[in-house]
């Protein structure tokens, strides 16, 4: 996560046996929003996962994150995906 140019890495980590999740920006993009916009984001996907609603909770989540990403990162046409999107799950 941290190995990207602009410091602008955003990781979403469930962990649903546990009942816990993190969701957590490089210092890229940390530094654009603060620690107030990952309190209210992580809330907002709280109420949905108390309402059994855990796929609307992550894309709720992924939705805010691109929106923030979108705003201060703008796309370029020489980016090019430095991290993998790949879904890890046991």
């Amino acid at each position: 996560m941290h190995k990207t140019k602009h410091k602008n890495g955003v990781l979403i980590f469930v962990a649903p046996v546990a009942h816990k999740f993190a969701i957590i920006g490089d210092s890229g993009v940390h530094s654009r929003c603060g620690d107030a916009f990952w309190r209210d984001v992580a809330a907002e996907m709280t109420g949905h996962f108390k309402k059994g609603e855990f796929t609307s909770g992550i894309l709720h989540g992924i939705k805010k994150a691109g929106d923030l990403l979108a705003q201060h990162f703008p796309h370029n046409p020489d980016d090019k995906n430095e991290l993998p999107d790949d879904i890890a799950h046991d």
